[in-house]
């Protein structure tokens, strides 16, 4: 078995998954328990060094505020390489820019504490709800994105107000991808 990967995110209610339409047979939905918003993702680090950028966020909220956020779903887009995406995603409509702003400036401290470097890619906040099987098809990439493009989450609000470090799953990953190491209470919404 690989190594398995380390990230922090925020957990989101993920119920509203399993009143979605059918997906094509070759995408895998997420469970409601594995839907989150990705703040740093931290890959194959290792146990010790996800804890250490656990260790560093404690110690940067000691000094500034993280504040809960308000968000709503927006439209569903593929995420990843244009040609094989690895993942469909709803992007966020209400709370985009705090989000944004939110990971540009905490997943710095999470990634330098954990792996000595920053990320260096625009943050992007999405909740992702489905990602293609290993052997899905051109078409059924089609498919996936016929389907995303058809869903309508506007009715979907979350309140982020928390953020956990999450790794695999030890249980069977067919069901269930993730699982949750430590969670933190954000500060309320002022």
């Amino acid at each position: 078995m690989a190594r398995p990967n380390y990230f922090f995110a925020f957990p989101v209610d993920g119920a509203f998954v399993l009143e979605l339409p059918q997906l094509p047979p070759s995408f895998r939905l997420f469970h409601p328990d594995d839907v989150h918003m990705t703040l740093s993702f931290l890959g194959g680090c290792g146990e010790e060094a996800a804890l250490r950028a656990l260790a560093a966020l404690d110690s940067a909220r000691e000094q500034r505020a993280f504040p809960s956020m308000n968000v709503s779903l927006g439209s569903v887009v593929p995420m990843g390489s244009a040609r094989a995406y690895s993942a469909l995603s709803a992007l966020l409509e209400r709370g985009r820019s705090e989000a944004t702003e939110c990971v540009a400036t905490w997943r710095d401290v999470l990634s330098e504490a954990a792996l000595g470097k920053r990320e260096k890619r625009a943050p992007k906040p999405h909740i992702t709800v489905a990602r293609p099987r290993m052997r899905v098809t051109d078409a059924g990439r089609e498919a996936g994105l016929e389907w995303a493009q058809g869903l309508d989450l506007s009715r979907i609000y979350a309140t982020l107000d928390r953020v956990a470090l999450y790794t695999w799953s030890d249980g069977n990953r067919r069901e269930r991808l993730f699982r949750v190491l430590a969670e933190r209470k954000l500060d309320a919404i002022s």
